[in-house]
């Protein structure tokens, strides 16, 4: 898959947000989550929910102001969204690793070296099990499942726990529809 060089200049033309002012908003939300939460992993599936939400509705930013017709494949998919959409929304890129497909079951590892929601973020003792950029996870199930594909969404590593780099693995497979039977 190549990201058209239009791709490029599109990301390049769209009205940034200042990093700083959108990591601090983000930890805010996490905070007031965790506030909310009874259990770490309770605000880990209301970031997750809020991704999900956000992702549906993104995609087709992302889509028409990318210029893309149609992905030719799913590897174009997986391209898409570590080079395309994560530069175009979070400003950074990542690395994609296609795993082998298993039981019609297309998976990826996107691996981040900088992840811009987790700068000026310490994760406390207690506060170890929370994915605290659970939200990407999120939108990009969100996104696939817009445009058909079931997807999972898992970190493998995580930098804000003390891992090198954070890795995000998505499983997707085609949604099935009654006429496909």
């Amino acid at each position: 898959m190549q990201i058209r060089k239009s791709n490029k200049v599109v990301v390049n033309r769209i009205e940034k947000v200042n990093s700083e002012l959108l990591t601090l908003t983000y930890g805010a939300i996490v905070s007031q989550i965790i506030k909310d939460s009874d259990t770490v992993i309770e605000a880990n599936e209301q970031l997750e929910k809020m991704g999900y939400n956000i992702g549906q509705r993104i995609i087709d930013e992302y889509l028409s102001k990318a210029e893309i017709k149609q992905c030719r494949d799913k590897i174009d998919v997986a391209e898409n969204i570590g080079k395309g959409a994560m530069q175009m929304f979070l400003g950074v890129t990542a690395e994609v690793e296609i795993l082998p497909e298993t039981d019609k079951i297309f998976t990826f590892n996107l691996h981040f070296i900088e992840n811009p929601l987790n700068d000026f973020v310490e994760l406390p003792e207690h506060l170890q099990g929370l994915n605290y950029s659970n939200m990407i996870a999120g939108a990009i199930r969100g996104a696939l499942s817009t445009i058909h594909w079931i997807a999972t969404c898992r970190f493998l590593k995580d930098q804000l726990k003390n891992d090198d780099k954070t890795i995000l693995q998505v499983e997707m497979i085609r949604e099935k529809f009654k006429d496909d039977e």
